[in-house]
């Protein structure tokens, strides 16, 4: 990859909140989603993607009506968040995984009542099409841009980019790096390497932001689909649940935000809950100043229609391959940042 490249993408990423206009302040804090929501199609067949089952007369037989009944579901969620005590609002900013499109994605905004919000959308070259969707609220975050870069897998199929996108909120600037990475189909030895040639795109995003300004506040979130202890995120991201030995080598470790929940995950596979959707902060957001981790500020987000079984069957879209018509088999995420004036 271009090292200078990279460079240059960060280096704007950072500063253009002092050269541009920004959104108001905002002193008490801001709060980021991450959330796959399982199969967001439209019903129109893409002769450039393998979403054929994703049409009426498809083998899903996805319908208009059954897609606007899956965002009144992404809307109740969100309005959800909104009523919640913890968040007494709506995320400040959104990333969607397995988002078909950006006209998909964004009438899913529009619908659950975001219509002013701005989207940023990044084509990816995954197969069957899908991509990660980003909006934020532009009355409290400054967007400053966003790129896409691209993963070459080992045996030269095609996955989804890694996306970075730049913000400020109260003149203080932070960076998402957005991921899905490949699924474990067909096991560990077949599909780990996949997974580590996303992660080393991701890890070297991260270290250019790093090199245009070594005190950068970077939020790492995605469907890594590894788990925290996994290779993917120990060796190649520097994965670290030890925030004192984050501070101390800032530039090789990131804090993993699933420290600071004792129980529970974001996907349940068989039974067993997996901690796959992630976020990691790199350690200007472990201070006490300025932009920062909320204490407590990570979590997942449920309420009771989320679940079949609560606690431990999630009430997906589909179900071994079959219409069901819930939410999603992932539970979304959240951030929550502290800002001082």
């Amino acid at each position: 990859m271009d090292q200078s490249r990279f460079i240059l993408s960060a280096i704007l990423l950072l500063f253009l909140p002092f050269l541009q206009g920004g959104a108001r302040e905002r002193q008490d804090g801001i709060t980021l989603l991450w959330w796959n929501v399982e199969n967001l199609f439209d019903t129109r067949d893409d002769p450039n993607t393998e979403d054929d089952e994703f049409t009426p007369a498809g083998r899903m037989h996805w319908t208009e009506k059954k897609l606007q009944l899956k965002q009144v579901r992404i809307g109740a969620v969100l309005k959800g968040i909104r009523l919640s005590p913890r968040y007494r609002g709506y995320p400040d900013l959104v990333a969607f995984a397995e988002s078909e499109n950006r006209q998909v994605f964004a009438g899913t905004i529009a619908a659950a009542g975001l219509g002013s919000w701005r989207v940023a959308y990044h084509e990816s070259r995954d197969p069957r099409g899908i991509d990660i969707g980003l909006a934020w609220n532009p009355a409290t975050l400054y967007f400053t841009g966003s790129k896409a870069y691209r993963v070459s897998l080992p045996d030269g199929h095609r996955t989804r980019d890694v996306i970075v996108a730049g913000f400020s909120v109260s003149r203080r600037r932070f960076s998402v790096v957005l991921n899905h990475w490949p699924s474990r189909s067909f096991g560990t030895e077949w599909s780990e390497p996949k997974r580590l040639a996303a992660a080393r795109v991701a890890r070297h995003v991260v270290d250019s932001l790093r090199t245009a300004d070594a005190k950068s506040s970077i939020v790492v979130m995605g469907d890594f689909n590894d788990e925290p202890e996994n290779r993917s995120l120990l060796e190649a991201m520097g994965s670290s649940f030890d925030r004192k030995a984050v501070r101390a080598l800032p530039g090789k470790l990131l804090y993993n935000c699933w420290n600071d929940v004792a129980t529970g995950g974001s996907y349940a596979y068989r039974g067993e809950w997996e901690r796959i959707d992630q976020v990691l902060v790199s350690a200007p957001l472990l201070e006490n100043r300025g932009l920062r981790l909320a204490p407590k500020g990570f979590g997942t987000f449920s309420f009771p229609h989320l679940f079949v079984e609560p606690g431990r069957r999630l009430y997906p879209t589909f179900e071994k391959g079959r219409y069901v018509g819930g939410y999603s088999d992932h539970l979304p995420v959240l951030l929550r940042m502290t800002v001082d004036p």
